[in-house]
């Protein structure tokens, strides 16, 4: 068995447009007022609607515990520039297998600019350069395709559907899953 690594401090990572860094409290109501969005929720596993008050505190404060454990990490997706928050992305690690699920949301103002894209390259390359991960994974809902083109332009490769895996509210629904690993990144990587 591996040994989980801890992830403390939690690394800053830069994109051309992107600062990813830790989360902060005095982020909880910019994370309340984006992820509290019913199309967040809607397309996400973990993300509820109505977002309560006190969740956004709650969550963050929980971060950095879990990096030190060594159990994921998580990040701010904010703009470099300005320090606006637009959302957050992550890895969920199972030390074990080597490898971590990709997860993440973004505030509905700012999707389809590239900006997951742009941070899920980054924090893919984290995980397999900095903490030598073997394995990436993600999965999206079916009826959230563009989650699914975001992995695929990280040079993710669909695998398949996990049919009615998860129950959201009173429906099962279906994950598509997508994975990379880390031969594959480096080939389109040098």
């Amino acid at each position: 068995m591996v040994a989980a690594l801890s992830i403390d401090p939690i690394p800053v990572l830069e994109t051309d447009r992107l600062r990813l860094r830790p989360l902060e409290l005095a982020d909880a109501p910019a994370v309340q007022r984006l992820a509290g969005h019913p199309a967040i929720a809607d397309t996400t596993l973990n993300i509820p609607h109505p977002y309560p008050d006190g969740l956004a505190e709650q969550w963050i404060a929980g971060r950095a515990e879990v990096a030190r454990g060594g159990s994921g990490v998580t990040w701010a997706i904010a703009d470099r520039a300005t320090a606006e928050l637009y959302g957050a992305i992550s890895l969920a690690i199972t030390w074990q297998h080597v490898h971590a699920e990709l997860g993440y949301w973004l505030g509905v103002p700012y999707w389809g600019r590239g900006y997951t894209t742009e941070a899920a390259a980054a924090v893919i390359a984290y995980a397999f350069s900095a903490l030598g991960l073997n394995r990436v994974v993600a999965r999206h809902l079916p009826r959230n395709p563009a989650s699914g083109r975001v992995m695929q332009k990280n040079g993710m490769r669909y695998e398949g559907v996990q049919r009615q895996h998860i129950r959201k509210g009173d429906r099962f629904e279906d994950l598509v899953c997508y994975g990379v690993l880390r031969e594959e990144w480096a080939a389109g990587h040098p």
